[in-house]
């Protein structure tokens, strides 16, 4: 039987989303599937990323990984989504790369993947959940499948407990974020290999 292939694809400004996108790509490995890393794309003038140093710094840890393409998005079974909040909705980067994929819509391409997604924000109510849910509410016109990590794991009561998706606040990833990221990831490629089976 083939390996479910998982795209893991991820915005991160400074850093925080980069590190859930690695744990979740190395969970998800670990759990058997097949596994791309990219990120999307960054639209900011270079002048502004490189007028804040933490946001260059950022930029260059990143610089070795691939820009996420549509092949990336046909190739997959599943897609492990990691995104920042801004302003209550996903970052303005991630909206302009998930506008490009009407080719892969129109053909029905995008049909029955699997999609989950995390987040972050620099306070506890900083709009995780409203953007994890726009994230899902994107993948339903795709018909793509939502495997939410709900309260299936006593991690997401230790986590903050968000049922849509980890969600990050601010700082280094911790070991619960650690361990919340990695349910969430062999949650997806678990239900993705009982559907492409």
């Amino acid at each position: 039987m083939a390996k479910t292939k998982i795209t893991v694809l991820y915005y991160s400004t400074y850093g925080t989303n980069h590190a859930v996108a690695e744990a979740a790509a190395e969970a998800a490995r670990q759990a058997g599937a097949e596994v791309r890393l990219r990120r999307v794309a960054e639209t900011a003038p270079d002048e502004v990323v490189q007028g804040q140093e933490a946001w260059a710094a950022a930029a260059a840890r990143q610089g070795d990984i691939p820009e996420v393409t549509l092949d990336d998005m046909n190739w997959a079974d599943g897609y492990f989504v990691s995104v920042p909040t801004r302003f209550g909705a996903p970052a303005s980067q991630f909206r302009a790369f998930i506008d490009t994929l009407g080719p892969l819509w129109s053909r029905g391409e995008l049909v029955n993947k699997t999609i989950t997604a995390t987040t972050s924000a620099q306070n506890p109510h900083g709009g995780q959940e409203g953007t994890i849910q726009q994230v899902y509410v994107s993948a339903m016109h795709w018909g793509a499948i939502i495997v939410a990590p709900g309260f299936a794991d006593p991690v997401k009561f230790e986590d903050g407990g968000n049922p849509y998706g980890y969600s990050q606040e601010g700082g280094a990833l911790s070991e619960t974020g650690r361990r919340s990221v990695a349910f969430q990831a062999r949650r997806l490629v678990e239900v993705t290999g009982r559907l492409v089976g």
